[in-house]
Protein backbone atom coordinates (compact mmCIF):
# COMPACT_ATOMS: atom_id res chain seq x y z
CA UNK A 1 0.00 0.00 0.00
CA UNK A 2 1.34 3.42 -0.96
CA UNK A 3 1.99 5.89 1.86
CA UNK A 4 2.06 9.67 1.98
CA UNK A 5 5.54 10.89 1.12
CA UNK A 6 7.75 12.84 3.48
CA UNK A 7 7.65 15.70 0.94
CA UNK A 8 3.84 15.94 1.10
CA UNK A 9 3.78 15.63 4.87
CA UNK A 10 6.41 18.37 5.28
CA UNK A 11 4.63 20.61 2.78
CA UNK A 12 1.35 20.45 4.74
CA UNK A 13 3.24 21.09 7.97
CA UNK A 14 4.81 24.17 6.34
CA UNK A 15 1.38 25.43 5.33
CA UNK A 16 -0.05 24.93 8.82
CA UNK A 17 2.90 26.56 10.56
CA UNK A 18 3.04 29.60 8.24
CA UNK A 19 0.14 31.38 9.92
CA UNK A 20 -1.85 31.22 13.15
CA UNK A 21 -5.04 31.54 11.11
CA UNK A 22 -6.24 29.74 8.03
CA UNK A 23 -9.20 31.75 6.78
CA UNK A 24 -11.75 29.79 4.77
CA UNK A 25 -12.72 32.27 2.06
CA UNK A 26 -15.81 32.06 -0.14
CA UNK A 27 -15.69 34.49 -3.07
CA UNK A 28 -19.14 35.60 -4.22
CA UNK A 29 -17.88 38.29 -6.62
CA UNK A 30 -14.66 37.97 -8.63
CA UNK A 31 -13.52 41.53 -7.87
CA UNK A 32 -13.43 40.77 -4.13
CA UNK A 33 -10.72 38.09 -4.13
CA UNK A 34 -7.55 40.16 -4.42
CA UNK A 35 -8.55 43.05 -2.10
CA UNK A 36 -9.76 40.67 0.62
CA UNK A 37 -6.70 38.42 0.41
CA UNK A 38 -4.37 41.42 0.21
CA UNK A 39 -5.93 42.84 3.40
CA UNK A 40 -5.53 39.48 5.16
CA UNK A 41 -1.93 39.18 3.99
CA UNK A 42 -1.17 42.76 5.08
CA UNK A 43 -2.61 41.83 8.48
CA UNK A 44 -0.19 38.92 8.83
CA UNK A 45 -2.25 36.02 7.47
CA UNK A 46 -0.01 33.94 5.22
CA UNK A 47 -2.29 30.96 4.52
CA UNK A 48 -5.65 31.23 2.74
CA UNK A 49 -8.12 28.53 1.80
CA UNK A 50 -10.35 29.70 -1.08
CA UNK A 51 -13.39 27.47 -1.36
CA UNK A 52 -14.83 26.02 -4.53
CA UNK A 53 -18.38 26.70 -3.26
CA UNK A 54 -18.96 29.34 -5.94
CA UNK A 55 -18.12 29.58 -9.62
CA UNK A 56 -15.42 32.15 -8.75
CA UNK A 57 -13.22 29.89 -6.62
CA UNK A 58 -10.80 28.61 -9.26
CA UNK A 59 -10.29 32.01 -10.88
CA UNK A 60 -9.81 33.57 -7.44
CA UNK A 61 -7.10 31.04 -6.60
CA UNK A 62 -5.25 31.85 -9.81
CA UNK A 63 -5.61 35.63 -9.34
CA UNK A 64 -4.53 35.59 -5.69
CA UNK A 65 -1.54 33.35 -6.45
CA UNK A 66 -0.39 35.87 -9.07
CA UNK A 67 -1.06 38.91 -6.85
CA UNK A 68 0.38 37.46 -3.62
CA UNK A 69 3.24 35.11 -4.52
CA UNK A 70 4.46 34.95 -0.90
CA UNK A 71 1.09 33.70 0.42
CA UNK A 72 0.09 30.04 0.67
CA UNK A 73 -3.12 29.76 -1.37
CA UNK A 74 -5.12 26.57 -1.27
CA UNK A 75 -8.42 25.24 -2.56
CA UNK A 76 -11.13 24.25 -0.10
CA UNK A 77 -14.38 22.32 -0.32
CA UNK A 78 -12.80 20.02 -2.89
CA UNK A 79 -15.16 17.07 -3.26
CA UNK A 80 -13.99 15.25 -6.39
CA UNK A 81 -10.88 14.26 -8.31
CA UNK A 82 -11.95 16.60 -11.12
CA UNK A 83 -12.02 19.55 -8.70
CA UNK A 84 -8.67 18.47 -7.24
CA UNK A 85 -7.11 18.53 -10.73
CA UNK A 86 -8.75 21.88 -11.59
CA UNK A 87 -7.48 23.42 -8.37
CA UNK A 88 -3.94 22.24 -9.08
CA UNK A 89 -4.16 23.71 -12.59
CA UNK A 90 -5.35 27.02 -11.08
CA UNK A 91 -2.23 27.07 -8.89
CA UNK A 92 -3.54 25.84 -5.54
CA UNK A 93 -0.60 25.03 -3.27
CA UNK A 94 -2.66 22.72 -1.08
CA UNK A 95 -6.10 21.10 -1.10
CA UNK A 96 -8.67 20.88 1.70
CA UNK A 97 -11.66 18.54 1.63
CA UNK A 98 -14.78 18.58 3.80
CA UNK A 99 -14.56 14.79 4.12
CA UNK A 100 -12.54 11.92 2.72
CA UNK A 101 -12.87 9.26 0.08
CA UNK A 102 -10.35 6.55 -0.71
CA UNK A 103 -10.06 7.92 -4.25
CA UNK A 104 -9.13 11.45 -3.11
CA UNK A 105 -6.75 10.21 -0.42
CA UNK A 106 -4.97 7.91 -2.85
CA UNK A 107 -4.84 10.50 -5.66
CA UNK A 108 -3.26 13.04 -3.35
CA UNK A 109 -0.39 10.69 -2.53
CA UNK A 110 1.19 11.56 -5.89
CA UNK A 111 -0.38 14.93 -6.65
CA UNK A 112 1.49 18.21 -6.85
CA UNK A 113 -0.69 19.92 -4.22
CA UNK A 114 -0.71 18.13 -0.86
CA UNK A 115 -3.98 17.35 0.89
CA UNK A 116 -5.35 18.45 4.25
CA UNK A 117 -8.22 15.96 4.56
CA UNK A 118 -11.38 16.94 6.40
CA UNK A 119 -12.56 14.42 8.99
CA UNK A 120 -15.33 14.29 11.56
CA UNK A 121 -15.31 10.63 12.55
CA UNK A 122 -12.74 8.16 13.82
CA UNK A 123 -13.38 6.05 10.71
CA UNK A 124 -12.35 8.92 8.43
CA UNK A 125 -9.31 9.58 10.59
CA UNK A 126 -8.34 5.89 10.43
CA UNK A 127 -8.67 5.87 6.65
CA UNK A 128 -6.26 8.82 6.32
CA UNK A 129 -4.00 7.62 9.11
CA UNK A 130 -3.54 4.28 7.38
CA UNK A 131 -2.16 6.09 4.33
CA UNK A 132 0.27 8.18 6.37
CA UNK A 133 -1.69 11.37 6.95
CA UNK A 134 -1.07 13.04 10.29
CA UNK A 135 -2.59 16.49 9.70
CA UNK A 136 -6.34 16.89 9.33
CA UNK A 137 -9.07 19.50 9.27
CA UNK A 138 -11.75 18.71 11.86
CA UNK A 139 -14.90 19.50 9.90
CA UNK A 140 -17.54 20.58 10.59
CA UNK A 141 -15.86 21.38 13.88
CA UNK A 142 -18.64 23.37 15.52
CA UNK A 143 -21.33 20.83 14.67
CA UNK A 144 -19.10 17.93 15.74
CA UNK A 145 -18.32 19.40 19.17
CA UNK A 146 -15.36 21.68 18.40
CA UNK A 147 -11.80 21.23 19.62
CA UNK A 148 -12.86 19.34 22.79
CA UNK A 149 -14.45 16.63 20.62
CA UNK A 150 -11.13 15.95 18.87
CA UNK A 151 -9.09 15.64 22.09
CA UNK A 152 -9.93 11.95 22.77
CA UNK A 153 -8.41 11.09 19.38
CA UNK A 154 -5.04 12.42 20.57
CA UNK A 155 -4.74 9.43 22.92
CA UNK A 156 -5.17 6.94 20.07
CA UNK A 157 -3.40 9.01 17.39
CA UNK A 158 -0.63 10.96 19.14
CA UNK A 159 0.99 12.10 15.91
CA UNK A 160 -2.14 13.67 14.38
CA UNK A 161 -2.73 17.43 14.22
CA UNK A 162 -5.87 19.40 13.44
CA UNK A 163 -5.99 22.68 11.54
CA UNK A 164 -8.12 25.43 13.09
CA UNK A 165 -9.73 27.26 10.15
CA UNK A 166 -11.73 30.48 10.41
CA UNK A 167 -14.51 31.19 7.88
CA UNK A 168 -14.63 34.38 5.81
CA UNK A 169 -17.18 35.27 3.17
CA UNK A 170 -16.18 38.15 0.92
CA UNK A 171 -18.95 40.77 1.04
CA UNK A 172 -19.42 43.65 -1.31
CA UNK A 173 -19.98 47.05 0.36
CA UNK A 174 -23.65 47.62 1.12
CA UNK A 175 -24.59 43.95 0.82
CA UNK A 176 -26.53 42.17 3.53
CA UNK A 177 -25.19 39.17 5.41
CA UNK A 178 -24.50 36.58 4.11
Amino acid sequence: MTQLSGFHRERIRSVLSASLLMPVITIKHPDDAIPLCQALFDGGVRVMEITLRTEHGLNAIQAVREALPKAWVGAGTVTSLAQYRQAETAGAQFIVTPGVTEAILEFSLTSEAPLLPGVSTASELLLGYGLGYREFKFFPAEVAGGAPASKPWAVRFPMQRFAQPVAFVAKRPGSTWP
